[in-house]
């Protein structure tokens, strides 16, 4: 695990500067305190950057940017490649010499030269971000894993290309424009966090996951998705009997999750676990302690001044079960409020999600403990409806939505849509019902966004009463060329969002179960744009690995390949507690599920709801876009007062504000050009 960074000038943009490259790579220390290394050509027109956390081959001669025998092709690298042994190899009897005793960055390096960028990618297993330089083919290519386990960013500025694992690199180059990415931000106020390749900075764009990007010496682009997450890929068992293909799934699920947790513990330094006590963790830990050769240690996270929410003596149980070293932080609510300007600074830009809360205590408590390496539990609820939610979702689809979508007069989706904004604090029983109502009666309207939405259009219509300033972004506009970015998201309907995604799945396979779809949905946004990220910048920013067996793409082709029907068919994550059943307690995996999370709703009633009030009615950023403060004070009074909850959508106004104040500043800027011209 470790930081990239990179410039490639085209002809006529100038040339890399030095000491620019490192401080970009500076900006990042905490993603590699372990070392760094820089490499510019001879004519100066690339350079890359690495920072070093040291997992895996812990020798210099490891260090990166690397480069095969002959120098022509380069690649900085943050990850870890799963595999790499199995392709080192395979590389070393097709006549390949490695320099490194156990590097699987040189993989990288022998793997292009023998079999191209497709033929690498798709042989690799595990989580990625790199950029490679192609001597030969004059070209930079940027890749990121599969499930977007780790991030990449990217900009033009002045003419040149720069990328690197987190905006606030980019932010060191003095000639980016700061500015808001307004069709971003509609759309950050429904999903927590802007759509890839969107980040709510003009100008500066995420490479979505399984994508890679192609940028010619001459500065061009082309862009490939090499991988999505999609039914097929295994082999079908619709003529078995359903006692057989449940026995089949379930065994199955545990062969392909022990062989996850094996290739994840591959490491030079100590592995750990983040345990909640749930099936999730307790899994893992099971695994890794049998597995590992010695004792785990394992980390949870409570709270002082909310105790009913913890899950400290279940992941205490599961300790002392597997006999791992055990660890604890717990904090409050003053805890929270001191660590806020830290969380903008880490997070770059909005992840309004406030599991980062905890996530950062428990990631501190893990370095200071001189473990390096964690595992968690992410992928798992996608991948085996987890939610109760899903669940429900899956009722109005299965009783409602057929049925609306059928006989639901055109004419009504107007009507609903009205209705909704007037109603959407006062009544928000009924506000939820019409907004299904107007999604059903549009033709390509979806009735899941994601397994987090913050506010539907019918609410946010509430708060901004004319979403005309959420409209096109110039730099993004150039971008929808190169098959990155719909056009359609530059407009303010986050509808159109989910309904793009899903609209490509049911194309590549017509027919596919809701349940299915649902998964590919989260799989493809809040997963790898939410949730992964969260874990990456939060973790990160502590100089700790976090590695998610549940996101083993073959554990995910498997898992994308078991009908709704059987998936369900016991209740929620029915399929997984099976799997793991003999390997952790009953009592774990027959208990009800809580999830990780935070008193946030009752911070917010105490003494920082007024601080978050005064901090988002202040901002700018409301006036700029045309927010209604006497709405937004409205909600916000409300949830104080106890007589809704509204914490979400404070939430993610108070990071959005938050993150203005913090990285563009109060006084709006003038837009700048597209980022491709």
């Amino acid at each position: 695990m470790c930081g990239i960074a990179g410039l490639l000038h085209p002809p006529g943009a100038g040339s890399v500067e030095p000491g620019l490259l490192a401080g970009m790579s500076a900006a990042i220390t905490h993603r590699g305190p372990d070392g760094s290394g820089l490499w510019l050509s001879d004519d100066r027109a690339i350079g890359l950057a690495h920072r070093r956390l040291s997992i895996l081959d812990l020798s210099d001669g490891a260090a990166q940017p690397m480069a095969n025998e002959d120098g022509t092709v380069r690649v900085t690298f943050n990850g870890e490649i799963y595999n790499h042994a199995a392709l080192r190899r395979l590389l070393e009897r097709a006549g390949h010499r490695f320099a490194t005793d156990h590097s699987d960055t040189e993989v990288l390096v022998h793997g292009f030269e023998e079999w191209g960028i497709d033929g690498l990618l798709e042989r690799l297993d595990g989580m990625f971000a790199f950029a490679l330089w192609d001597q030969a083919g004059a070209t930079l290519h940027l890749a990121r894993d599969r499930m977007g386990i780790k991030p990449l960013y990217f900009a033009r500025i002045d003419g040149a290309w720069a990328f690197a694992s987190e905006i606030k690199a980019l932010l060191a180059h003095p000639r980016l424009v700061r500015d808001v990415c307004a069709p971003a931000l509609w759309h950050a106020l429904s999903f927590l966090t802007a759509p890839a390749p969107l980040t709510l900075f003009e100008g500066v764009f995420k490479l979505p996951a399984g994508h890679r990007l192609d940028i010619s010496a001459a500065g061009t682009l082309a862009a490939k998705r090499w991988w999505r997450p999609l039914p097929g890929r295994t082999p079908s068992v619709e003529n078995l009997s359903a006692a057989a293909r449940r026995d089949y799934f379930v065994t199955g699920i545990r062969t392909r999750l022990e062989a996850a947790v094996a290739s994840h513990l591959a490491a030079d330094v100590p592995v750990g676990a983040f345990l909640s006590g749930g099936i999730d963790s307790s899994s893992l830990v099971a695994l890794m302690s049998r597995l590992a050769g010695s004792r785990v240690n394992t980390f949870t996270v409570g709270f002082t001044d909310h105790t009913h929410l913890n899950e400290l003596d279940w992941a205490e149980r599961v300790a002392g079960e597997f006999s791992t070293r055990h660890h604890v932080v717990t904090l409050a609510a003053p805890e929270m409020e001191a660590y806020l300007d830290e969380l903008i600074h880490t997070q770059d830009e909005p992840i309004a999600d406030w599991v980062c809360i905890p996530l950062h205590f428990v990631s501190e408590l893990v370095r200071k403990s001189g473990v390096k390496v964690v595992m968690v539990g992410e992928g798992a609820d996608e991948l085996f409806c987890g939610y109760s939610s899903w669940m429900s979702w899956l009722d109005v689809h299965r009783r409602a939505w057929g049925p609306w979508r059928r006989w639901l007069p055109r004419p009504l989706r107007g009507l609903a849509a009205g209705l909704t904004a007037p109603l959407a604090w006062a009544r928000p029983d009924l506000a939820s019902r019409l907004d299904i109502l107007d999604r059903a009666a549009q033709p390509d309207g979806e009735l899941f966004w994601g397994g987090a939405v913050s506010l539907w259009e019918g609410q946010k219509a509430a708060l901004v009463p004319d979403n005309r300033a959420f409209a096109g972004s110039p730099a993004a506009e150039t971008l929808v060329a190169t098959g990155l970015l719909p056009d359609e998201w530059l407009d303010p309907d986050s509808a159109r969002v989910p309904g793009w995604v899903l609209g490509g799945f049911d194309h590549a396979r017509p027919g596919s179960d809701q349940l299915t779809r649902m998964a590919h949905l989260d799989l493809s946004l809040r997963l790898p744009e939410l949730l992964l990220m969260r874990v990456d910048k939060i973790a990160m920013a502590s100089s700790l690995e976090a590695r998610v067996p549940f996101l083993d793409h073959h554990l995910v082709d498997f898992a994308m390949d078991i009908p709704q029907a059987d998936k369900v068919a016991g209740g929620a994550k029915d399929l997984l507690k099976q799997a793991v059943r003999g390997l952790i307690p009953d009592a774990v995996i027959d208990r009800p599920k809580m999830g990780f999370g935070a008193p946030m709703a009752q911070w917010l009633r105490g003494g920082f709801g007024a601080k978050a009030r005064a901090e988002i009615l202040s901002s700018s950023l409301l006036d700029r876009f045309g927010f209604s403060k006497k709405a937004v004070a409205a909600m916000i009074d409300d949830h104080i007062a106890g007589r809704r909850d509204a914490s979400l959508p404070i939430w993610v106004l108070w990071n959005i504000t938050a993150w203005n104040r913090r990285w563009i500043g109060e006084a709006p800027k003038a837009r700048g050009g597209g980022c491709c011209g």
